[in-house]
């Protein structure tokens, strides 16, 4: 069964609050991704980044905002093998 990732808040990114409201309202309405990874790419005087925790910090190992699903196993060998097969937010 799936986590929430608690470092982002199951959003998949970190300092959401630095984006313009107009975007986050959007990002809050619709829940497209893609969305705030345009405006991170555009953009340059902020700390918007993919959540480290749940990705790599350019993309997600499975669902962003989610750990342990079907695409991000627990366990020694996943994308935390790191860190004993634990996520940062475990």
């Amino acid at each position: 069964m799936p986590t929430t990732c608690t470092r982002c808040e199951n959003s998949g990114f970190l300092n959401l609050h630095q984006l313009p409201g107009k975007i986050a309202q959007e990002f809050d309405e619709t829940g497209d991704h893609d969305l705030i990874l345009k405006w991170i790419n555009e953009n340059a005087d902020h700390d918007v980044a993919v959540c480290d925790c749940c990705g790599d910090g350019d993309g997600w190992y499975g669902v962003p905002g989610e750990h342990y699903n079907n695409d991000d196993p627990r366990g020694d060998g996943g994308p935390y093998a790191y860190n004993g097969g634990l996520c940062e937010c475990n």
